[in-house]
């Protein structure tokens, strides 16, 4: 198991991803800052060591990983490959070719699931990919966010019945607004 520096994570989390001025974030709201997930989760030193937390917090138990895309795409599939069990990629639509898919991998019905997040504001997105694994019989058990803006994603998992954890809050990464 690798030895990890949590506050040296976060602040170099903050260095190469905090970006200031004005943004349109997914939930509709309006935001001073932006953590953009892809220049912390393209830097493999930085991945890496969010693979090690995230396995870390995954019980015995669990059947798969899933991620959503796109930022969850390789936060899950650098800790499935640290814990070695299978992950899921969930589309934000259907695919209109091929198996038309939303859901890429296996899943069977009553297997336990969690969902690794990259920045959690409302949980919207991540919550639509619960739905979809639920639909299909899988018991998502917690989700867990590299960040948690605290704007009101764990309240919203909570109301959907799913834990929620993250690696780091806004307040971890220096930011106070």
């Amino acid at each position: 198991m690798m030895t990890i520096d949590q506050e040296a994570l976060a602040a170099r989390i903050a260095d190469v991803a905090l970006l200031h001025g004005e943004f349109t974030l997914r939930s509709g709201r309006t935001s001073s800052y932006y953590l953009d997930k892809y220049l912390f989760s393209t830097r493999p030193e930085v991945l890496s060591e969010l693979a090690e937390l995230f396995a870390r917090r995954i019980p015995e138990g669990v059947d798969r990983l899933a991620g959503a895309e796109l930022g969850g795409i390789p936060l899950v599939t650098a800790t499935a490959l640290r814990t070695g069990l299978p992950c899921l990629f969930i589309r934000n639509s259907k695919k209109d070719y091929g198996t038309s898919k939303q859901l890429e991998g296996v899943l069977e019905p009553g297997e336990k699931v969690i969902l690794l997040e990259d920045v959690a504001t409302t949980g919207g997105q991540a919550l639509e990919a619960a739905g979809i694994m639920r639909d299909m019989g899988a018991e998502v058990v917690k989700v867990i966010a590299t960040i948690d803006r605290l704007e009101g994603a764990r309240e919203n998992f909570e109301a959907a019945g799913i834990t929620f954890e993250s690696l780091f809050t806004k307040k971890d990464l220096g930011i106070d607004e």
